[in-house]
């Protein structure tokens, strides 16, 4: 009896792992991203290719098989908090040895390990909602063994005084809750292929967020632009209709103008994409 729960503890462990590392990888090959890395090149980046990306969401996968692992059935306290935190920093280890130094996906270990330790511990019980909301409360508590480093994130949230990936995580991920799995769901629906609906999911997190890669990358112009973009493009119908392809090619010419990348709203897409596959029945 004692081995029923830890065969079906290991089996979840390695099933959230790989829909973590898929949703990176997907996220990284759907195209046209505006200003992102896609299969058509590396977007406003010198540094990123397709190839790397890949190569860092695989390197991830240990880190998420272990995240899952240590987290199965916790509740949420401090010592998990702090044993998510060791094994995040241990992946951006192991992801910076992969790409020879490149960050390619440290806020996507934030934003995707608190989902996978969160779906963890309310094993397959919990809908999108309920992950997102234990994530939250996880990203709430202390880590005293965290580093003190001023990244280029957190110096354009305290430049520009808005809310950044922290914030995001710890009021339970509301640009996706509130705006891409509806708007990833409702395109769907209404008949756009998954590519689209993935795109679309992408603008609808866009027309809000305060993303601080392209903040740091080009100011508030940048984001401006990236915001008003996004609408032209779910206004015009999204990525299935004419217009709205249109409105987005616009916006991808923009942020290659502007050197901008929105690479905060890359990892909450495919966070987003994480959460919806693990709230799909047959993938559970």
């Amino acid at each position: 009896m004692k081995l029923q729960p830890q065969t079906g503890s290991l089996a979840r462990a390695r099933q959230l792992a790989s829909l973590a590392t898929q949703s990176l990888i997907d996220e990284a090959r759907l195209s046209p991203k505006p200003g992102l890395v896609d299969s058509r090149g590396s977007g406003a980046h010198h540094d990123l290719t397709l190839e790397l990306m890949e190569r860092s969401a695989h390197s991830l996968t240990p880190t998420f098989y272990a995240l899952a692992l240590q987290s199965w059935q916790r509740p949420v306290d401090i010592a998990l908090r702090q044993t998510v935190g060791r094994l995040g920093r241990e992946g951006e280890a192991q992801m910076m040895a992969a790409t020879g130094g490149v960050n390619t996906h440290r806020g996507a270990i934030w934003a995707l390990g608190l989902l996978v330790s969160a779906a963890a511990m309310l094993d397959k019980e919990a809908d999108a909602q309920a992950i997102a909301q234990t994530a939250a409360e996880l990203a709430k508590l202390p880590d005293s063994a965290a580093p003190k480093l001023f990244s280029k994130g957190l110096r354009a949230t305290h430049r520009y005084r808005v809310p950044g990936a922290r914030e995001e995580a710890q009021a339970g991920f509301p640009h996706i809750m509130r705006l891409a799995l509806p708007q990833l769901r409702l395109s769907r629906s209404m008949g756009a292929s998954e590519s689209e609906a993935q795109l679309d999911a992408l603008m609808a997190i866009m027309t809000t967020l305060s993303d601080t890669c392209v903040l740091s990358r080009a100011g508030l112009e940048g984001l401006q632009a990236m915001q008003h973009g996004a609408r032209a493009v779910l206004a015009a119908g999204g990525c299935a209709q004419p217009r709205g392809r249109a409105a987005l090619a616009a916006l991808d010419k923009q942020m290659l103008m502007l050197n901008a990348s929105p690479g905060g709203a890359a990892d909450l897409l495919a966070a987003t994409l994480l959460l919806d596959r693990i709230a799909q029945p047959t993938l559970l």
